[in-house]
């Protein structure tokens, strides 16, 4: 999910080890604000592809629960993509800049 108004990245606890994370090595706790403000996360750092664009490193708050959402927001996926979204032409275009 594309969110312009969350602060971070956040990926679920599943993904995370699918992509081959180890929550015991992560040493950077984040604090997640709202409805997620009890679950822990810490920091992880993901090799991501979008469609045919470059591969970028992004970074986000690994939750220790595999019952939030993956959110792509502000930190980074924000400040290495441009995103125009088109809601008359249902399209939303990312850019890399």
């Amino acid at each position: 999910m594309l969110d312009t108004g969350s602060a971070v990245n956040l990926l679920p606890y599943d993904i995370g080890l699918q992509l081959g994370a180890i929550w015991e090595e992560q040493t950077i706790r984040l604090p997640l604000a709202g409805n997620l403000a009890r679950v822990e996360a810490r920091g992880v750092f993901v090799h991501v592809q979008i469609g045919n664009l470059e591969p970028v490193r992004l970074a986000f708050a690994w939750a220790q629960s595999s019952q939030v959402p993956l959110i792509l927001g502000q930190t980074n996926f924000f400040r290495e993509f441009d995103v125009c979204f088109q809601r008359s032409r249902c399209t939303i275009e990312i850019i890399r800049f």
